[in-house]
């Protein structure tokens, strides 16, 4: 096969806050999840992993520092598969892991894939998944598995659009800065050396049904059920401090879905959506129509196109563009701190409906997807659906679970049936 892949690629637009932003104990990862009908052979998920990472060569690439800007560069070879732990999204060490910025793991039945934010967001973690599953089955059973979609085939060259910058193709012309709004923060005993995960298990029909019924997507449905559990912690907690201070979401949008685009790279925008608790109590039906609008209003393609205009109008900035990557260091670590995840108070990200060819569904079990710690925002949400079940993952690094049970016991009230799982010791 004939593979003409880059020797080395700049970082996204979105990717270049993270090197920045790591620190000692902490980079921003995800995790993406198929369990398997039977044990897995790791020796055929690494001839798998080799396959799939020719038609992903943005995977094989290690993070570098340049003089300006750190970029990617292309490496041979793949990672080891490692056996999986209880303890998900590890800070990754680069070096322990010839310098790739994810990792394939394995238990029992179950494959994981753990990504540095670097190289791809959720949607492109899927379709690495998604690919390595279906070489991984091809190699186990000599079963021929059609690709379409995010389902790639692994027998033809990468394409250049798969590995194209998004954000720098769809840049509006006139960019919107985005307001500055501290959101309400979640305080507990910090746990920052082992991710507690809380999954909720429900049915998807039964939750699209009641979504359908007040005219919104499960999406805005669960999001409406977060911002109340905050509210809930809120109440409990009573702080005067953050009295003022407004309980607001965080949800990832998929650039995709609003502008065409294959890349398998990040390319995901983020609206901020919620109530102020000053104004009195909320229904739920209140809650759901405020984050149904909101979103409606962030999610439009021309205000997402002016939203990325203004994080690439930063990048293109003819100051920044010539300052040393030693100064743009700390200056862009410290707008981390103090933009990343100060304008919410918790996230929900949810990647919707695996689907998947027929041959394929018979050997799989199920999907999960979760996010790894948040730099200042202690918990955080992100789900999946496949078949008819969809699945809640909370993970926090906080010891107190207060906010996953608010939210399951919201559901349990309104007659969802919610059934649990948890890593905690």
């Amino acid at each position: 096969m004939k593979n003409e892949t880059p020797s080395w690629l700049p970082l996204d637009n979105a990717a270049k806050i993270y090197p920045p932003a790591m620190t000692k104990r902490w980079n921003a990862l995800f995790r993406v999840s198929a369990t398997l009908k039977e044990p897995i052979d790791p020796d055929l998920l690494y001839a798998a992993q080799l396959r799939t990472l020719r038609r992903f060569p943005t995977f094989s690439m290690r993070l570098r520092k340049g003089i300006f800007w750190y970029y990617l560069d292309k490496i041979d070879g793949a990672p080891e598969i490692q056996q999986d732990f209880q303890n998900p999204c590890a800070k990754m060490n680069f070096s322990k892991n010839r310098g790739f910025a994810f990792r394939v793991r394995y238990y029992n039945c179950r494959i994981a894939l753990e990504v540095f934010h670097v190289l791809t967001d959720g949607t492109g973690g899927m379709s690495f998944l998604k690919t390595l599953v279906a070489e991984y089955l091809s190699l186990k059973h000599h079963v021929t598995i059609p690709r379409e979609g995010d389902l790639l085939d692994c027998s033809k060259d990468p394409l250049p659009e798969e590995m194209e910058d998004g954000y720098l193709r769809y840049a509006g012309s006139s960019p919107i800065p985005e307001p500055a709004c501290t959101a309400y923060h979640l305080n507990g005993t910090p746990n920052r050396d082992f991710l507690s995960i809380t999954t909720g298990i429900i049915s998807a029909a039964d939750i699209a049904g009641r979504a359908k019924a007040l005219g919104i997507t499960v999406t805005e449905f669960l999001t409406a059920v977060l911002v109340l559990a905050v509210t809930d912690w809120k109440k409990a907690k009573n702080s005067r401090f953050q009295k003022s201070r407004p309980v607001k979401i965080t949800v990832p949008v998929n650039l995709r879905k609003m502008f065409p685009s294959r890349t398998v790279r990040n390319f995901a925008n983020y609206a901020n959506v919620g109530i102020d608790t000053r104004l009195g109590e909320y229904s739920f039906e209140e809650v759901a129509m405020i984050v149904h609008h909101q979103l409606k209003l962030e999610t439009s393609p021309k205000r997402l196109a002016a939203k990325i205009a203004s994080n690439v109008g930063i990048e293109k900035n003819a100051f920044m563009r010539l300052v040393p990557l030693f100064i743009k260091n700390p200056v862009m670590h410290i707008a981390y701190r103090l933009e990343g995840d100060r304008k919410s108070s918790s996230c929900l990200s949810n990647l919707g409906l695996i689907k998947l060819p027929g041959v394929m569904e018979e050997y799989i079990e199920r999907f999960d997807f979760m996010l790894g710690s948040l730099l200042e925002n202690p918990v955080a949400c992100a789900m999946v659906g496949y078949g008819d079940k969809l699945y809640i993952n909370f993970s926090r690094t906080i010891l107190e679970p207060f906010l996953e049970r608010a939210f399951f016991t919201r559901l349990v009230k309104m007659g969802v049936h919610v059934k649990v799982e948890s890593n905690h010791q």
